[in-house]
């Protein structure tokens, strides 16, 4: 059984997109941000960097308990150990989703994060910082868009490289900028929300 320690933020359903393509069974544990649940001592045990997802799952490799913080290392343990393709056995395969994997989780999601802060959660208004978050995401949206013209999927089949920048897709792109201007990447963000285990 895994424990997934979720709230409803980018990051947190990334985690929980993952667990439900992959069919493993597992059990929400929900970390209330807003009471800053993060910071209890017994979730501090489980993620020292007080951040949500999290897992704890008692059936890891050789039956020991694996606890496991950090939204990129989540999905990957979790489609690893599933198998079925959200990332591949295949070594010649694996570089793909690699380089897409870690522009979604080490710089697409923290320079949307930061677009989020700026234009929605700041309680000081910062012009010159939200017109450059604004930017800078468009710009990312754009390479995301620029590459799917020539490809169904970040990295050919669909794998966590595709979850791992889905979420902040959803959310302030078509929650904010729009993807009117980004019909590739329109088409792979609509394909991906029609998902089962993404709805």
């Amino acid at each position: 059984m895994i424990d997934l320690y979720f709230w409803t933020t980018d990051n947190g359903y990334k985690a929980r997109q993952a667990i439900e393509e992959t069919g493993l069974t597992y059990a929400i544990k929900p970390v209330n941000l807003r009471e800053k649940a993060q910071f209890d001592p017994e979730f501090l045990k489980i993620s020292p960097g007080h951040k949500i997802p999290a897992i704890v799952d008692t059936d890891g490799p050789g039956g020991r308990t694996v606890t496991l913080f950090e939204s990129g290392a989540v999905l990957k343990y979790l489609a690893e150990k599933a198998g079925g393709g959200l990332y591949p056995d295949d070594p010649k395969l694996r570089p793909q989703v690699d380089q897409w994997f870690f522009f979604g989780t080490s710089t697409f999601t923290p320079l949307a994060q930061q677009f989020g802060h700026f234009t929605h959660r700041s309680p000081e208004k910062v012009p010159a910082a939200q017109a450059h978050y604004d930017g800078v995401l468009r710009d990312l949206l754009s390479i995301f868009d620029r590459h799917l013209a020539d490809n169904e999927y970040f990295a050919g089949s669909y794998s966590i490289a595709d979850i791992s920048s889905y979420p902040d897709v959803h959310i302030h792109g078509v929650g904010d900028i729009g993807l009117g201007e980004y019909p590739n990447l329109k088409r792979w963000h609509d394909a991906i929300e029609a998902r089962p285990a993404v709805q």
